[in-house]
């Protein structure tokens, strides 16, 4: 891209922030929810500018968020100032969660917002969500659960898809610009089957191994109860991943899981929403 190029997306990029700020300033009071993901960390940085002392990031702490994504959340919160607080939610002791039907998101969202709801009261704060335009045509049950709640979407209103979401964040000079997208670990049980706390332990252990043979963008699919794991990994990495088999298969068994499989169509976010009957999801 030549310079004029590059002062066109900068443009752009402003003139978005300017509106995000513009509806951040509407709320007299804000609670994020604030996973650590690209998402809802730009609404906590915004939000954090806008109103201060009157913004506070919360993250939901449970077995379906990995260690590291929690101690990224509190050092981002850390390092810009951020009033960030910690929630124990409770959705494995949910049935409706832990049978993991289609809804599983609704439920997950349903036990966030029955946690939040009360300090939201407290400090007479919204609720707002990282949900982004992109977001609004996929499969996400958890939107339901928001919009029963009166949560709001400041990046929806602000018109940011996840390009947008992207420019702005690298605008700011904020390190997530470039995070890849961290579905919650219970994304990546098949559908039907039980999310258990020793699957999603062996999906974290399973996903660590392959990080450290640096892989840093994979799923690992759980199927056939927690025995097969189904490794996701992005197209231009699958030649050298079949060249690393033995490497991958000794670091996912020795996660817990059986069998190894890798998936020769590469990683798509939301592959596991094709076993529900819906489209597959594109790569973001």
């Amino acid at each position: 891209m030549d310079g004029r190029g590059d002062d066109r997306v900068t443009r752009t990029a402003e003139r978005t922030l300017e509106d995000l700020r513009a509806r951040l300033a509407a709320e007299s009071a804000l609670i994020v929810a604030f996973s650590g993901g690209v998402d809802s960390a730009l609404v906590a940085a915004v939000a954090h500018e806008v109103l201060g002392a009157r913004a506070l990031a919360v993250t939901a702490v449970s077995a379906s968020l990995p260690v590291s994504e929690r101690r990224a959340a509190a050092e981002f919160a850390r390092r810009h100032g951020i009033a960030h607080v910690e929630v124990c939610t409770d959705e494995l002791g949910r049935p409706e969660y832990v049978a993991n039907r289609g809804d599983r998101c609704y439920h997950c969202k349903s036990a966030l917002f029955d946690v939040v709801e009360p300090l939201a009261a407290l400090s007479g704060a919204a609720v707002a969500l990282g949900t982004n335009l992109d977001d609004l045509g996929d499969h996400r049950p958890g939107l339901r659960a928001a919009g029963e709640r009166g949560a709001v979407a400041p990046l929806v209103d602000a018109g940011m898809g996840k390009a947008e979401v992207r420019a702005v964040s690298a605008a700011l000079g904020l390190e997530t610009t470039d995070k890849p997208a961290a579905a919650c670990l219970s994304s990546r049980v098949a559908y039907g089957e039980p999310v258990t706390r020793e699957v999603l332990a062996r999906i974290e252990a399973a996903e660590e191994g392959l990080h450290g043979l640096g892989f840093p963008v994979c799923r690992v699919r759980s199927h056939a109860d927690g025995t097969v794991a189904r490794v996701e990994l992005p197209e231009d990495e699958l030649e050298a991943a079949t060249r690393r088999r033995t490497e991958i298969d000794a670091v996912v068994r020795a996660a817990g899981f059986e069998f190894c499989a890798l998936d020769l169509q590469g990683f798509r976010s939301g592959r596991m929403n094709v076993l529900l009957g819906l489209p597959r999801a594109i790569v973001r």
